[in-house]
């Protein structure tokens, strides 16, 4: 009887259901972290433009004479252009609608329910809220019960589940800005490479778990380069290689390759569709991670063996 109760937390915490209503909450949290973390990198950018601008050392030794004083001017503009922005992080300022600025409270910021309580709209001006924010909890929600009726009520259903939020993120940042950022891509990698040598990840060691991670960086950073000696230009970003790197850290060399199969026939399916709807606007692009985000949860839900078998190679 004490082992019964003993096991009722972990049944009942890690259940479907439970993990699900977590999963409205990451999601919740995720939208946040989707609009406000391209901002924060962009201020950083430009802080660092500030600073490039002000290295009248640097200015010599690429162009071998004085900086002109216009970039000093320049330099002291954007420093104080950035400094007089108002304070930018994740967890402040509180959310406020970018249509009248009105604070959203804690009872209009209840995951899906105060969406569907609001029908859609600001409480405050009644401007359209987009579709996309519920759409993403409900996602991350299905993703968590999806990983916890597979994982069973183990800690590493968690873990499984911290993953799947992050790739969630990075997919749509990359989608809305072409930009899959170091301080997501980086962590999951370290991360992944931590659980394999810690053994979190039964049947993945540590030897296993790097070399995924080189397979992964190396595969798209030999195609990237390929690709550049012979058109002159540049196929995908660096943070694709990064991505595909985090992906071999958690799942091992043998997954990298139907990730990218995967990634590569659905990105051109989807860049086709949208280049004959007018969707995709002359001289962009469909970004790649997107579709890496997404075969690395397919493999990592349906499991590498049934992954390799559909594609007949198991």
């Amino acid at each position: 009887m004490a082992d019964w109760f003993a096991g009722l937390p972990l049944d009942v915490l890690l259940s479907p259901g439970a993990l699900a209503l977590l999963g409205l909450a990451v999601g919740s949290f995720l939208n946040v972290v989707v609009h406000r973390l391209p901002l924060m990198l962009e201020r950083q950018w430009w802080g660092d433009v500030a600073s490039q601008l002000a290295d009248a050392d640097s200015f010599r030794r690429v162009f071998a004479g004085a900086p002109p004083e216009r970039l000093a001017l320049a330099s002291a503009g954007l420093e104080k252009a950035i400094a007089e922005l108002a304070p930018l992080g994740l967890a402040r300022p509180a959310s406020r609608c970018p249509a009248c600025g009105q604070r959203i409270g804690w009872l209009q910021n209840i995951p899906l329910l105060s969406w569907l309580a609001l029908r859609g709209r600001c409480a405050g001006c009644r401007a359209r809220i987009a579709l996309r924010y519920p759409l993403v909890e409900l996602g991350t929600a299905a993703l968590f019960a999806a990983f916890a009726r597979q994982g069973g009520p183990q800690p590493a259903t968690l873990l499984w589940c911290a993953v799947a939020a992050v790739l969630l993120a990075l997919a749509l940042i990359d989608w809305d800005t072409t930009v899959l950022p170091d301080a997501l891509t980086l962590p999951l990698l370290w991360a992944g490479l931590l659980a394999a040598a810690l053994g979190w990840r039964p049947g993945l060691g540590l030897a296993a778990s790097l070399w995924g991670a080189a397979a992964g960086y190396l595969s798209l950073w030999l195609v990237y380069w390929f690709f550049k000696l012979a058109t002159g230009k540049e196929g995908m970003g660096h943070g694709d290689f990064k991505l595909l790197a985090a992906l071999g850290a958690w799942l091992g060399w043998q997954a990298i390759l139907p990730i990218v199969l995967m990634a590569s026939v659905i990105g051109a399916v989807v860049g086709l569709a949208m280049k004959a709807t007018g969707a995709l606007r002359q001289g962009r692009f469909v970004p790649f991670g997107p579709f890496l985000a997404g075969g690395g949860l397919v493999v990592m839900l349906a499991g590498l063996p049934t992954v390799l078998g559909w594609m007949g190679w198991a």
